[in-house]
């Protein structure tokens, strides 16, 4: 269990219930199985009733049982092995409830993600982006896919999108070399975190790049070299992180920045058009056969 939880607990410990106090012992030897029970499978298991948990939870300090839960989850993503997660989610949802545990997750991510986002922030990092001559765009991991998606629609509203391959610090910075002031760079990093991710971010710091990242907390590496820093909420419910929380945002960036680029996406996308057109890129359906 995490210190910050465990000091919550140990000073609010003199005023607990019996049944606060049987919540707090099961918490503490098995917290990992807690970051994963809903408040009544909790209660059940200690012999409580779910009204129980949730006064217990804002007893010791947080909003209601979900926060609880979340401060539990992240401290799991930051310890355990892809291996622990696994066996984890085997041993605490069952088969029957994965595709219904993986969604109800999903869309309580895209909830928490809109209320984390700071809408300043978002928008100051969209003003860095359309006044960036190159846009630079990294994620190692997972976060690849997320970098992939940006770096595609990027290319259809700046002249100048790198890609950052992040095989290594020596090949990242040789292919910054040239990033400086009037560029932008989006470090794209989730638990557990790219060292790669943040050591780009500081190198492009250092050289007047303004910096965006993509992460999950102000905590994360990533948000000591950012300039701008875009929270969204990217949990797990087995060795798999969510990325729907991020990829909402970026879906959001994207938009953001084409619309205030209007006139040079529209040219952009017609030429692509008309080159699909011409080389018959794209079988065309005869609606009226339909």
């Amino acid at each position: 269990m995490n210190s910050q939880l465990s000091d919550r607990i140990k000073m609010k410990s003199a005023t607990f219930s019996k049944g606060q106090r049987l919540i707090a012992k099961y918490i503490e030897e098995h917290s990992d199985k807690v970051a994963f029970m809903t408040a009544s499978r909790l209660g059940a298991t200690v012999g409580v009733s779910e009204s129980t948990v949730v006064r217990f939870a804002t007893e010791i300090g947080y909003s209601g049982y979900p926060a609880l839960q979340q401060a539990m989850q992240e401290m799991i993503r930051s310890k355990l092995t892809s291996v622990q997660r696994l066996e984890m989610t085997s041993s605490n949802i069952a088969p029957e409830r994965l595709l219904d545990a993986v969604l109800e997750q999903d869309i309580d991510i895209l909830r928490r993600t809109k209320e984390t986002v700071n809408r300043e922030d978002f928008y100051r990092a969209a003003d860095a982006l359309q006044r960036a001559q190159r846009v630079y765009i990294l994620g190692a991991g997972s976060s690849l896919a997320l970098a992939t998606f940006l770096s595609h629609y990027f290319r259809l509203v700046f002249d100048t999108v790198h890609l950052v391959e992040a095989t290594s610090e020596a090949t990242i910075l040789q292919q910054m070399i040239h990033a400086g002031e009037g560029d932008a760079i989006i470090a794209i990093s989730f638990p557990r975190y790219s060292k790669k991710a943040a050591k780009a971010l500081q190198y492009a710091s250092d050289r007047g790049v303004s910096t965006i990242a993509i992460t999950d907390s102000p905590l994360s590496p990533l948000a000591r070299h950012a300039s701008h820093v875009l929270l969204a909420r990217s949990d797990m419910v087995s060795f798999v992180d969510s990325l729907v929380g991020p990829l909402s945002l970026i879906n959001a960036l994207i938009v953001t920045v084409a619309i205030r680029r209007k006139g040079e996406v529209a040219d952009t996308l017609r030429k692509i058009e008309n080159i699909w057109d011409e080389y018959g890129v794209y079988e065309k359906v005869d609606e009226a056969n339909n």
